[in-house]
C-alpha cells in the first residue's frame, strides 16, 4: 500500500513543476514512508510521484514507482495489492516477458502491453488504484478496485487534471481550489455522500469498479467514466439451483483462498480481531494456513455493553494465537479527535473510528506493516440490522404481517443500542429512493431523517443557495436502476449500502484512511472478487435464517467458531456514545468549546449559530429520548468535524506545509529520479 499523486496537463508543451510532485509525495508520506519516486515524461505535459510502502520486493530500488516502459510509451503509479500475481508473472514469462523487478506492480505494464487496458482488469485480483498514462493515446486512466478499498480523488484546475491518493494531495497543489460546496457541507452534517463526491467543490472520487479516462482533444482535456465492474446480484429466478450444503463447500472454498492470497507478503502478516464471526473466522482460517501462530489484534473498550474481548479472548485461545488487546478508555477518544479528522478528510458519527487509528498505531509500533480484516461480511451476508430489517419488511412474501411484527419488534429490542444511527427513530419514506429502489432503504433512513434538522444548522446562505435540494433524491440518481431491477428486496438494501455507506464510511473512513494514517496496510479479505461473485448468488433465505444473521457463514465456520459466538447475533463494533460516560462527554464538550463556540461558528461562516446553540441545549435536556440523545452525539461530531476540516484543511497553507515536508524529509527532485 502506497500513496500516488500525478498532474496532467491541458497542453502537452506546458512543463510540470516536478517539485509540486515531490510535494504532493510528501504530504502523504504516512501512506508511504519508506521511499518515494517521481518522473515527468518529456513532451507529454504527464507527471507522477509515489509514496512508497514496502510489502512486496523490499529492494528499495527496483521497487521504487513510478514505473515506466523502456520506451516510455507507459508510465504507472500504483497503491494497493495485485492477488496471484506470481502465477500471472510465470504465465506471461513463459511466454517470452521479462521482468526487472518482483513487485506485482510491474504486472499491470506487461498486461496493459500485451492485452490493453480494458482487457487487463478481469485478470487484476485485490485492492488498488492506480494511473496509467498511454502516450501514443494521450490517455491518462484513473482506476480504482471494485469495491473502493483504496481510495483516489481528482480535480480538474486552469492548467489540467491532478490526482492523488488522498484529498490533501490534491490541495498541495498551489493551483487547487479549495473550499467546501454547499451540497458536500450538508452531507457532512447527515453522514451518508453522494457516491463519487467529496465535501470540496470541484473534488471527486474515483468510484469503485470504476476507470476515469482523460484524453486530450484541440488541446483540452476531455474526460469520460467507464465501469469495468459491478456488484451483479441475480435477476429473481435466476439465482443458482444449489442444496444448502453445496452452497457451504462452495463458500468454504472461497473463502481459504481468498485468506491464504492475503497472507502472502513479504513481511509479517498480522489480523484484526473482534468479537464477530467475521474475524474470528478468518483468524481460524489464517492460524491454520501459518506455521506459527497469528498475531491478532483487539480493541477493547471501558463499558461492557460495548466492548467483545471477551469473545475474541475465547477465539485467540481455540486456535493458539498470539493476541494483544489495546484497551481504549472513551475519555481519551476526543484527544485524538482532530488528528483523526487530517486522515480521515471528512466527517465520522462515531469515535470507532478514532479508535481505529489509535490501533493502527499500536499495531504499527509492534512492527506490523500488513492486517487481514474482516470488512465486508456484513454486506455480503446482510449482517447488519438495517439490511435484516429489510428482509423482514419487503423481502419475506410468505410471512404473516403478524410475524413480521414480531421480528421486527425482535430485531429492534435486540439492537436497542444501535437506535438513532444504523437504525431509525421513526420509519422514513423518501419518494426518490422509493421510486428507483422499491422502497427506502433503512441504511439511508437514520441519516435522511437528520436532514432537516442539518439543514438548519447550516449557515443561511448556504440554506438559501440549498434551496430545495434533496439528498435522497441526489442518490437516487446515482445508483444503476440495471442493478437494482428485477432483484430480490434484500438484494437490492445490500446493493444500496454496499454503493453508499459502505465505500465512504466502512472502507473509507473506519478504514483505509485510519489504517494508512500509520502505514498500515489492511487486507479485506471477503472482498476477494471471486468470493464476492459466488456470495451475491447465496439465496436471501440462507442470510437471513431463523433469528441469525449471515446464517450460512455461521453454518460453513460452525466447527471452527467457539459456541457462544456461533450463537450469539452479530453487534455492530461501535464505540460507546458521548451521552453513555460522563468522562467521554465531558472531553466532547470541551473539544466542542474550542471549535463550536460562537466566536469559532462566527469564524468559519459554515453553520448557523443559533442553531447550534438550541442543538445543545436540546443535547442536555434530562427528557431527550435515548435514541435522539444517540443522533444528537452523531450531529455533534459531523459538527466538530467541518469546522475541523475547515481549520486542517481549507484555512491551512496546504502547498506551504507539504513544501516543509518534502523538505524535512530530504525528499528532492535530485534523488527521485
Amino acid at each position: 500500500m502506497c500513496g500516488i499523486a500525478g498532474i496532467m496537463h491541458h497542453e502537452s508543451t506546458r512543463p510540470i513543476n516536478p517539485d509540486w510532485l515531490v510535494a504532493m509525495a510528501a504530504i502523504q508520506y504516512h501512506r508511504g514512508p519508506d521511499g518515494f519516486g517521481q518522473k515527468v515524461l518529456p513532451d507529454s505535459g504527464v507527471g507522477f510521484s509515489h509514496a512508497r510502502l514496502s510489502i512486496i520486493d523490499l529492494n528499495p530500488n527496483r521497487g521504487r514507482q513510478p514505473f515506466w516502459t523502456d520506451d516510455e510509451q507507459y508510465m504507472i503509479a500504483h497503491n494497493g495489492e495485485f492477488y496471484d500475481y506470481k502465477r500471472l508473472r510465470a504465465d506471461l514469462t513463459s511466454r517470452g516477458d521479462r521482468f526487472t523487478t518482483k513487485s506485482d506492480t510491474e504486472l499491470l505494464l506487461h498486461l496493459t502491453k500485451r492485452f490493453g487496458l480494458a482487457e487487463t482488469m478481469p485478470h487484476l485480483r485485490g485492492e488498488f488504484a492506480f494511473a496509467m498514462y498511454e502516450k501514443q493515446a494521450e490517455r491518462l486512466t484513473l482506476v480504482r478496485d471494485r469495491f473502493g478499498v483504496k481510495p483516489l480523488y481528482w480535480t480538474m484546475t486552469s492548467e489540467g487534471l491532478v490526482f492523488g491518493s488522498e484529498i490533501k494531495v490534491l490541495f498541495a497543489h498551489p493551483g487547487v481550489h479549495r473550499v467546501f460546496s454547499d451540497q458536500g457541507l450538508y452531507h457532512q452534517l447527515i453522514q451518508t455522500m453522494v457516491p463519487g463526491t467529496t465535501c470540496f467543490e470541484g473534488v471527486y472520487a474515483v468510484q469503485p469498479g470504476q476507470m476515469v479516462i482523460c484524453e486530450r482533444q484541440a488541446g483540452r482535456l476531455q474526460v469520460r467514466v467507464h465501469t469495468y465492474w459491478d456488484v451483479d446480484f441475480p435477476q429473481r429466478g435466476e439465482r443458482p439451483d444449489r442444496s444448502e450444503q453445496e452452497t457451504i463447500e462452495q463458500l468454504r472454498h472461497h473463502f481459504v483462498e481468498a485468506i491464504q492470497l492475503r497472507l502472502e507478503a513479504d513481511v509479517p502478516v498480522a489480523c484484526y480481531l473482534s468479537g464477530g464471526i467475521d474475524s474470528c473466522s478468518i483468524l481460524g482460517v489464517a492460524a491454520a494456513c501459518q506455521q506459527s501462530p497469528v498475531k491478532a489484534f483487539t480493541i477493547g473498550f471501558d463499558d461492557g455493553d460495548y466492548d467483545e474481548t471477551a469473545i475474541a479472548q475465547e477465539m485467540a485461545a481455540a486456535v493458539g494465537a498470539d493476541q494483544d488487546i489495546l484497551r481504549v478508555q472513551g475519555s481519551d477518544l476526543y484527544d485524538h479527535f482532530a488528528r483523526t479528522i487530517w486522515h480521515t478528510e471528512r466527517s465520522i458519527y462515531n469515535t470507532f473510528t478514532v479508535a481505529k487509528l489509535l490501533m493502527s498505531e499500536h499495531v504499527q509500533q509492534a512492527g506490523y506493516k500488513v492486517v487481514v480484516t474482516g470488512e465486508g461480511s456484513d454486506e455480503l451476508f446482510a449482517g447488519y440490522p438495517q439490511l435484516r430489517l429489510d428482509m423482514i419488511l419487503h423481502g419475506m412474501e410468505a410471512a404473516t404481517p403478524a410475524e413480521r411484527a414480531e421480528l421486527e419488534t425482535w430485531l429492534q429490542e435486540s439492537n436497542r443500542l444501535f437506535k438513532g444511527n444504523l437504525l431509525a427513530q421513526k420509519r422514513l419514506d423518501d419518494p426518490a429512493l422509493t421510486e428507483r429502489v422499491g422502497f427506502t432503504p433503512s441504511c439511508l433512513q437514520s441519516w435522511l431523517s437528520s436532514a432537516p434538522r442539518a439543514m438548519s444548522l447550516l449557515s443561511p446562505e448556504r440554506q438559501q443557495a440549498l434551496g430545495d435540494y434533496s439528498p435522497g433524491a441526489a442518490i437516487a440518481q446515482t445508483l444503476d436502476p440495471r442493478q437494482l431491477a428485477g432483484r430480490h428486496p434484500l438484494d437490492k438494501a445490500q446493493y444500496v449500502w454496499i454503493k453508499t455507506q459502505f465505500e465512504s464510511q466502512v472502507l473509507g473512513w473506519a478504514g483505509d484512511r485510519v489504517d494508512m494514517a500509520n502505514s498500515l496496510e489492511a487486507r479485506p479479505a471477503f472482498l476477494d472478487h471471486p468470493l464476492v461473485e459466488f456470495a451475491v448468488t447465496v439465496s436471501p433465505t440462507l442470510r437471513f435464517r431463523d433469528q441469525k444473521d449471515k446464517y450460512i457463514l455461521r453454518e460453513t465456520m460452525k466447527a471452527l467458531l467457539p459456541e457462544t459466538l456461533y450463537n450469539r447475533q452479530k453487534f455492530a463494533f461501535m464505540a460507546p456514545p458521548a451521552h453513555t460516560d460522563p468522562a467521554k462527554q465531558k472531553a466532547m464538550l470541551g473539544l466542542s468549546e474550542q471549535y463550536l463556540s460562537k466566536r469559532a461558528v462566527a469564524a468559519t461562516g459554515l453553520l448557523n449559530n443559533a442553531a447550534v446553540s438550541s442543538l445543545f441545549e436540546r443535547y442536555h435536556q434530562p427528557e431527550t429520548p435515548i435514541a435522539e440523545q444517540v443522533q444528537l452525539d452523531a450531529i455533534i461530531n459531523h459538527l466538530l468535524s467541518v469546522q475541523i476540516l475547515h481549520d486542517r484543511l481549507i484555512a491551512a497553507d496546504i502547498p506551504k506545509i507539504a513544501k516543509e515536508r518534502a523538505h524535512a524529509l530530504g525528499w528532492r527532485v535530485e534523488s527521485a529520479a
